[in-house]
Formats: structure tokens, C-alpha cells, sequence
């Protein structure tokens, strides 16, 4: 299982079990996107000069395709703008919310 923070075009921010589909010449043509959750920042993220050591950003995680029963979607490769390893305490919040479990 390889949980990925995925960017899209959109502006998306998609935490999701990700796998590439490559074509018959090997070439990545899409990911894969098992249980696909959207990311959402809460509360607003306030930068300043002062060095702090604490940081609270609140997010809610919701299916990205909410009328959709899928728990896999293909997305084109070039509608990831970045794809990105997400902070542990996010990847434990995915585990908790799709399968009712942490898996550290």
C-alpha cells in the first residue's frame, strides 16, 4: 500500500492508496486512486515572522466523488500536477477513516 498526497489541476489535494497504470510499452499513462479521499483545510493557514515550533493546520477528509460508488478511479498522469509523501498524522487519519484502522 502506498498512501500519496496527489495535487491535481483542479487544486485538488487527494489522499488516496495510489498504483500507476502503464500502457503495453510500459510508458505511466494514469494513477490509480483506491478509496480517493479530498483533503480540506479548515481553518485558515496564517504565516508570520515569528519562529514558532507549533503549527495546527485542522483538516477534514471527504470522498472525492461524492455521488460516485467507486473505490477506485483512474486519473490521466497529466492531471497530477505533484505527488507527494503526506505527514504521518494524515496518513493515520486516511487509514482510520477508510478502513477503520491504523496502519503505522
Amino acid at each position: 500500500m502506498t498512501i500519496k498526497l496527489a495535487v491535481l489541476q483542479s487544486g485538488d489535494q487527494i489522499i488516496s492508496d495510489v498504483s500507476e497504470v502503464v500502457s503495453e510499452d510500459k510508458k505511466p499513462i494514469a494513477y490509480l486512486f483506491h478509496k480517493p479521499q479530498r483533503l480540506k483545510y479548515n481553518t485558515p493557514v496564517f504565516l508570520s515572522e515569528e519562529n514558532t515550533a507549533e503549527t495546527s493546520v485542522e483538516i477534514t477528509l471527504s470522498n472525492w466523488i461524492t455521488v460516485s460508488d467507486d473505490d477506485a478511479i483512474p486519473v490521466s498522469i497529466n492531471q497530477v500536477v505533484a505527488l507527494v509523501n503526506p505527514i504521518a498524522s494524515v496518513v493515520k487519519m486516511y487509514n482510520e477513516k477508510v478502513n477503520g484502522k491504523t496502519n503505522n
